[in-house]
């Protein structure tokens, strides 16, 4: 995967999966302590303590379609690559959570890449899932969340290419204020 976003969208597929119907997505960057972390949350099926420790494996998956598992294994290994670490917990029936920690100006940390892109994917394909997006860095903060917008909006689904699109567009651009480094980088 190229990008971080990539990534995220990989991990958040996991957590679809797991059943989850509430899944929150946090990035902290600060440049002030060379930080670069992500954090995903679900309210899924959790895993079992003896898959745990193994799950960052490549060769091990749950899933019966293959038999290998990339996505916390590459999370992990570009999160190894800039001195940073990946930490998972999680408690079956109450969910999992995701912390990878990257050196925010670390040569091989990879791109953040198209966010709003994959959370707007996200929105549309899951309907019945509500997400959290919180993005901090060293001059604000921004998030958005599925539910606060169906309230304001009285609307049960967040559907339709153009409202969609106005929310791609909306996350775009409250990023672009906030990230010094740029969104992408």
């Amino acid at each position: 995967m190229k990008t971080l976003s990539l990534n995220i969208l990989d991990i958040v597929q996991n957590s679809i999966r797991a059943k989850a119907t509430e899944i929150s997505i946090v990035i902290n960057e600060s440049k002030s302590e060379d930080l670069f972390i992500i954090k995903i949350q679900d309210n899924g099926l959790g895993i079992k303590a003896e898959m745990l420790g193994k799950i960052t494996d490549p060769f091990v998956t749950t899933r019966t379609t293959r038999n290998i598992g990339m996505g916390l294994s590459l999370l992990k290994y570009h999160a190894n690559l800039t001195g940073g670490d990946l930490n998972i917990s999680s408690e079956v029936n109450k969910g999992t959570t995701v912390v990878a920690s990257f050196s925010l100006s670390h040569f091989d940390r990879q791109p953040l890449g198209d966010i709003s892109g994959v959370l707007t994917i996200l929105i549309a394909a899951n309907p019945g899932i509500e997400f959290n997006y919180i993005h901090k860095t060293d001059t604000g903060e921004y998030s958005f969340s599925t539910k606060e917008t169906k309230e304001f909006l009285e609307i049960g689904i967040l559907n339709g290419y153009e409202l969609l699109n106005m929310i791609g567009t909306m996350i775009s651009s409250n990023l672009k204020e906030i990230c010094v480094s740029g969104i992408n980088r």
